[in-house]
């Protein structure tokens, strides 16, 4: 049943602003209220690089931000709409550690909240999606209760979107018991490497530079997909979307306003491939 809602989930460590609000203006739009959430329920905010106008990407030799995006971004940022977003662990309970004293117990009753969360979500919401930009690094590839969530919308056949490092989720959303990878004979597409950074790799609230980012997504992604899908990296081509249905992936920044088209597509029109 379709409620015209999309959970949109960002880090905490900073999110590139035109990769959610170029989305976020082709659902609203279309009629779809997002609701946001992150790992605690803080406040996400964009990176300083995604509204400044004169930020040139390393890789890419220009400046990236264009002004309309740029002024879109601030725009919203001043609404502040994500003072107070949803919180993955007032869903999502922690997995039990199997050095746990009553380890069997603990993980029967985990997977029992997991299920009724999984439950309220797929039916409040008609997709997921996952905003791009450095901070997913930090709090959303490797979160299992973001993984759960992801599980959920795929079991209940629902549509999955991430764009950016945000789709680098998709690789490790695996159930716990089998490890099959969710994306595993699918078309996807995502950061190929030749526009990985070299150095510079930095987050909200940390200090950290991680040079170069902490894994190749491109690698990742291929493996993840095995042979009988593939990862598109579309190098050369301004804007990489592909839809191989659940999933909708988009590779960076320049895609947001295609990606927002595409992703409307799927919801509305039943859009089961683009892009391959």
């Amino acid at each position: 049943m379709k409620t015209h809602k999309v959970l949109a989930i960002l880090s905490e460590y900073g999110y590139w602003g035109i990769e959610l609000v170029g989305p976020l203006q082709k659902l609203e739009a279309a009629g779809y209220q997002i609701d946001f959430m992150t790992q605690f329920g803080k406040k996400a905010e964009a990176l300083p690089p995604s509204y400044n106008t004169e930020y040139v990407d390393p890789p890419l030799g220009v400046c990236v931000t264009t002004p309309s995006d740029a002024e879109l971004v601030k725009a919203f940022e001043a609404e502040k709409r994500l003072e107070q977003p949803l919180s993955m662990n007032d869903f999502i309970p922690e997995r039990p550690y199997t050095s746990a004293t009553h380890y069997l117990r603990e993980l029967e009753n985990y997977y029992v909240k997991v299920k009724e969360s999984q439950k309220i979500l797929t039916e409040k919401y008609d997709a997921i999606f996952l905003v791009g930009g450095s901070g997913p690094i930090i709090d959303m590839v490797n979160n299992q209760r973001l993984h759960e969530i992801v599980l959920g919308f795929n079991r209940a056949d629902k549509p999955i979107a991430a764009i950016c490092y945000g789709v680098m989720v998709l690789a490790y959303a695996r159930d716990f018991n089998e490890r099959k990878c969710i994306i595993r004979g699918k078309h996807v597409t995502g950061h190929c490497i030749e526009y990985d950074y070299h150095d510079g790799t930095g987050f909200l609230h940390t200090d950290l530079n991680m040079g170069p980012p902490p894994y190749v997504l491109e690698y990742a992604m291929t493996d993840a997909v095995g042979p009988e899908g593939q990862f598109h990296g579309n190098f050369g081509k301004e804007t990489s979307v592909i839809v191989d249905y659940p999933f909708i992936t988009a590779r960076s920044l320049q895609c947001s306003h295609e990606f927002g088209e595409q992703f409307v597509n799927v919801l509305d029109k039943g859009t089961k491939r683009y892009g391959w």
